[in-house]
C-alpha cells in the first residue's frame, strides 16, 4: 500500500540517518490493536544494522506531527498508525487502484507456459481440470502483472497408450462413431481405453492360471507375454513405419478426441497460442544427444546406451538414448524445450505438471545446463499436488475417473438448484437461469481449485464448492453481483462518477474496506512473483468479507447525509471494480445479478 506519509517519513529518515534506505511499507493493523496500518522497523534495522526499536521511536517522533496522521502508537519495533479519514481515503480508493503498476518494468519478462498436456486416448478428467485451471489462471495473473505470456499445449497423441485405444476399437468397436453413439469423441475413445485394460486384465489372469510360476509377476512384466500386448506393440511399430491403415485409424480417432477436447476447453475458457503434438516432436533431441556425446557431456555405456552421469547419488545416471539408438522420453523433452525456445525466445519457460514429475524436471534442467544453453537456468517446473475425491483417488484404466465434462454438468446442476432455492416464493425463475448456473458452477469449480497453494494435494467436494457462504467462488461472485445491483438502484446510480468528499467516511467498516481495496496491487505482485493464484483468491475473500461488514453497518442508499451517501457510492464503485478485476484475473466470469 502506498501512502503520502510514508514518502515523507522515508525522506526524513534518510536525512536524519544520512543513509540510503529501502522503500517503506505498511500492512493492515492486526486485530486487537488500535490503528489502521502497522509499520515494522525490523527491515530498516536490518538494512542499517541498527536497533529497530530506536528507529521506531525516531519515526514516531516525526509522524506525531504529520498532517495525515491522527494517532501514532509505538509497540516495540512497530508503529500502529491511525490516519485522518480524508488522508486514508485519498491515498487508497481516492486513487485509481486498477491503474497502479503491479510489477516494475525491470521485473517484467516474456514467459512461455506449457500446461494441460492431455493424452488422446481418453477424455480429460478432474486432474486435467486442476492443471488447466492453474495454468490458465497463472498465465492470466502474469499478464495482469505486466509480463508477456505465451500459452502452449503439448498433446501426447502417439505411443503405446494411444495404440491401446486404437486396438480395442478395432476389435470391439464395430465401426461405431461419435454420431452413431451420441457420445463426445474423447469419451468414446476413452471407453475403448477402459475396454482394452479389461481385456488385458483378463488375458493376464488367464496367463497366470495356465502358468502358475508367473503368479508373482506384476502385470507390466507380463504385458508382452499376452496376445493383446504383442498386438499392441506391433501396432506401434506399424505406426512408426507409416502403415497407411494404422495411420488412417489413428487420425480418425485422434480427430474425434480433439473435437471433444475443444468443447472441454471452451467450457473452461482455455485458449492456447500454440499447439505442439508429440507425433511431430518425438524424434527431436536425438541429434542434440549425439552432439553432446561428442563433446563429453554424455557417456556411452558398455551395452551401447548413452547416459548422463550426474556424479550425484540423489540423481544417479540417466539413459538418454537406448542401446539400439532409440529415444527415451527425456530425449524428446530436451528437443521440444529447444524447439519452444527457438519458436518464441522467452526469458523463462514454465511447465505446469504434477508433483510426481519433480525428479524428471530436475534431470531435464540439469542436462540442459550441462549442454550449455544460456537460458537453461530460467526453466521452472510449477509442480502441483494431486486432486482427489471424497471417495479416494481416480484411476483412468479402471474407468473410475471423474470426466471433466461430467463434472461440469454436475456442477451446473448444483448451481441451478442453488439459484432456484434463492428465488422468493411466488416469483418466476430468472430468464437467464442457464447462464447463471454456468457462470456460478465454473466460478465454484475454479475457485475451489485456486484458493489453495498449487503444491497442496486437495480433496474436491462439489457440494462444498457450490455454497454461497464461506470461502467459495459463489460467495465472492455474489459480492460482485450485490454491488452491481446496488449501483443500479435509483438514487444511487445517479451519484456514480461524482467527486466524493472522502473525509466524511470515518466509520471503521468504511476505513477497513478502503484499506483492503488498496492492498490489491500488492496481492497481485506477491501472487505473480510466487506463481501462486491462491494469494489472489484469499485477497478476494477478504475483500468480499470486508464489503459484507461495510454493507451491514453503513447504509448506502438510505444514508441520511448526502455527502456520506455519495462517498459510500464511490467506495462501492471502487470495490466492485477490484472484485471484478480479480475474478477476471483468475479467469472467472462475473454476473450482474444473482
Amino acid at each position: 500500500m502506498r501512502f503520502a506519509f510514508l514518502d515523507d517519513l522515508h525522506a526524513y529518515l534518510e536525512k536524519e540517518l544520512n543513509a540510503s534506505l529501502p522503500p517503506l511499507s505498511v500492512d493492515l493493523c492486526p486485530e486487537g490493536f488500535q490503528g489502521d496500518v502497522t509499520l515494522s522497523c525490523f527491515p530498516l534495522g536490518k538494512a542499517l544494522r541498527t536497533n529497530p526499536m530506536a528507529l521506531a521511536a525516531k519515526a514516531a517522533e516525526h509522524l506525531a506531527g504529520h498532517p495525515d496522521v491522527e494517532k501514532c502508537e509505538v509497540a516495540k519495533a512497530f508503529l500502529n498508525l491511525t490516519l485522518k479519514p480524508g488522508a486514508l481515503m485519498r491515498d487508497t480508493v481516492g486513487r485509481d487502484i486498477l491503474a497502479q503498476e503491479v510489477l516494475p518494468a525491470s521485473e517484467r519478462r516474456k514467459i512461455l507456459m506449457e500446461f494441460s498436456a492431455p493424452n488422446t486416448n481418453k477424455p480429460q478428467h478432474l486432474g486435467h481440470v486442476r492443471n488447466n485451471t492453474i495454468g490458465m489462471s497463472t498465465a492470466s495473473l502474469l499478464k495482469r502483472a505486466g509480463h508477456q505470456v505465451v500459452q502452449v499445449n503439448l498433446v501426447n497423441d502417439r505411443g503405446i497408450h494411444i495404440c491401446k485405444s486404437m486396438l480395442a476399437y478395432q476389435r470391439f468397436g464395430e465401426g461405431c462413431t461419435p454420431e452413431s453413439t451420441g457420445k463426445k469423441g474423447d469419451h468414446l475413445v476413452g471407453d475403448f481405453y477402459v475396454r482394452y485394460n479389461q481385456e488385458l486384465s483378463r488375458q493376464i489372469a488367464q496367463l497366470k492360471e495356465e502358468h502358475p510360476e508367473l503368479a508373482a509377476k506384476e502385470s507390466e512384466e507380463l504385458f508382452l507375454e499376452t496376445e493383446l500386448g504383442q498386438a499392441t506393440a506391433k501396432m506401434l511399430q506399424d505406426w512408426e513405419a507409416g502403415d497407411p491403415q494404422v495411420r488412417a485409424l489413428w487420425q480418425k480417432m485422434n480427430g474425434w478426441v480433439f473435437q471433444g477436447f475443444e468443447e472441454t476447453y471452451r467450457r473452461m475458457g482455455i485458449v492456447f497460442d500454440k499447439l505442439y503434438l508429440e507425433s511431430q516432436t518425438y524424434k527431436l533431441g536425438k541429434d542434440i544427444i549425439l552432439q553432446g556425446l561428442e563433446r563429453g557431456v554424455f557417456e556411452k555405456r558398455q551395452d551401447g546406451a548413452v547416459i548422463m552421469d550426474f556424479h550425484d547419488p540423489s540423481f544417479g545416471t540417466k539413459v538418454v538414448l537406448r542401446s539400439d539408438g532409440t529415444s527415451v522420453y527425456i530425449t524428446q523433452d530436451i528437443g521440444t524445450t529447444l524447439l519452444k525456445q527457438q519458436d518464441f525466445q522467452p526469458d523463462q519457460q514454465i511447465w505446469v505438471v504434477g508433483d510426481e514429475q519433480i525428479y524428471h524436471f530436475k534431470v531435464l534442467f540439469t542436462i540442459l545446463k550441462a549442454l550449455g544453453y544460456p537460458w537453461a537456468d530460467r526453466l521452472t517446473h510449477m509442480a502441483y499436488g494431486m486432486v482427489n475425491l471424497p471417495t479416494g483417488k481416480m484411476k483412468s484404466r479402471e474407468g473410475t475417473v471423474v470426466d471433466a465434462d461430467d463434472l461440469f454438468d454436475e456442477m451446473a446442476r448444483l448451481a441451478r438448484e442453488a439459484t432456484l432455492e434463492r428465488v422468493p416464493e411466488g416469483q418466476e425463475p430468472p430468464a437467464d437461469l442457464e447462464e447463471r448456473a454456468d457462470v456460478i458452477s465454473m466460478a465454484a469449480l475454479k475457485f475451489m481449485l485456486l484458493k489453495v497453494s498449487p503444491r497442496t494435494t486437495i480433496t474436491f467436494d462439489p457440494h462444498a464448492a457450490i455454497k454461497f457462504e464461506g470461502d467459495t467462488g459463489p460467495y465472492v461472485l455474489y459480492a460482485y453481483a450485490r454491488l452491481s445491483s446496488l449501483l443500479r438502484q435509483p438514487g444511487v446510480a445517479e451519484l456514480q462518477g461524482q467527486p466524493p468528499q472522502w473525509e466524511v467516511l470515518a466509520e471503521a467498516p468504511e476505513r477497513r474496506l478502503a484499506l483492503l481495496c488498496a492492498k490489491y496491487p500488492d496481492a497481485l505482485a506477491k501472487a505473480a512473483r510466487e506463481l501462486d493464484t491462491s494469494v489472489v483468491a484469499a485477497y478476494l475473500l477478504d475483500l468480499a468479507k470486508g464489503f459484507s461488514a461495510f454493507y451491514k453497518n453503513c447504509p448506502v442508499k438510505n444514508a441520511q447525509d448526502p455527502q456520506v451517501k455519495a462517498a459510500r457510492v464511490a467506495l462501492c464503485e471502487a470495490t466492485r471494480k477490484i472484485i471484478g478485476d480479480g475474478l477476471r484475473t483468475l479467469t472467472i466470469r462475473t454476473l450482474e445479478s444473482m
